[in-house]
């Protein structure tokens, strides 16, 4: 790996530590509003009691602690991730359940510590998008994975119908605020959104069953302040543009955030999410 995309690696390792408090404050909030996309990637990946499983991107354990509660105990779920801190809260989470199949390791998508052929499954949650190498990354994905293993993953779908993201930097755009404008090649939110993009992806390695499905869903906040904490505490972006704003300003736009979010309830428009399910099995 080039000294540019190890300072990717760097940079990303740095951002989910960063950020991990904020996803341990808002865990159960999370959990509920992507639980939809966990639970298509273990339909998807039809495991049998005694699967040996990889969750790749695992962050603060999921899918990979419902994937381990589902197995019996001789199946076993290994999470990696980046972030040695967001995988502590996953190991928390996995003591507190019991869920002794259930392990944590550090390690980077593109350098796998694992022997060829381990893993009888893949899960990756909404990672893909932030690898230093995505290539890499499926060529490794692919490696360890057993011949016949099936590989789900997920990824954001197109900005026009994630408004749970866009709205509020719409709203950011209004105002003198320095906006991160990610690389178009480099980790971002959308990085994956076009259609067929990890199809053509896994094909170009010689991986040509892949199938992708859209999945539609909602985000569900119980008020406007909710949402305005959620997302200044773990969505890099927001955080990012309004960290150096002076009061007034962050004022403003809060006002303008919750007036937004008010007419979204009263005419019964709740924020919207799409993602797509991507869905490989590799040849025997």
């Amino acid at each position: 790996m080039n000294t540019e995309l190890i300072q990717i690696r760097e940079n990303q390792r740095n951002s989910w530590n960063s950020f991990s408090g904020g996803w341990e404050k808002w865990d159960d909030f999370t959990m509920r509003f992507l639980r939809q996309q966990g639970q298509a990637i273990i339909d998807e990946l039809a495991l049998k009691p005694t699967d040996k499983v990889l969750d790749i991107a695992s962050g603060t354990g999921e899918p990979g602690l419902s994937i381990a509660a589902a197995l019996s105990t001789s199946g076993s779920v290994i999470a990696t991730d980046l972030s040695e801190r967001m995988l502590q809260i996953a190991g928390a989470k996995a003591q507190a359940r019991s869920l002794h199949n259930f392990r944590v390791e550090v390690a980077d998508a593109c350098n796998l510590p694992f022997a060829d052929h381990t893993f009888d499954a893949i899960s990756c949650r909404l990672g893909f998008m932030f690898f230093a190498d995505m290539e890499l990354a499926a060529r490794e994905m692919l490696r360890v994975l057993k011949p016949g293993g099936i590989l789900a993953a997920t990824v954001w779908g197109e900005p026009s119908k994630n408004d749970w993201i866009t709205s509020i930097i719409g709203t950011l755009k209004k105002y003198p605020l320095e906006l991160p404008s990610p690389s178009p090649n480099g980790p971002g939110l959308f990085r994956c959104a076009a259609p067929g993009f990890l199809t053509s992806l896994f094909a170009a390695l010689g991986a040509t069953s892949g199938q992708e499905k859209d999945i539609e869903g909602i985000m569900s906040c119980e008020s406007a302040g909710e949402y305005w904490e959620f997302m200044n505490d773990v969505v890099p972006p927001v955080v990012a543009a309004l960290k150096t704003a002076e009061e007034d300003l962050r004022n403003n736009v809060k006002q303008e955030v919750f007036e937004s979010f008010g007419q979204r309830i009263n005419q019964a428009a709740p924020f919207s999410y799409s993602a797509r399910l991507f869905t490989l099995r590799k040849p025997e």
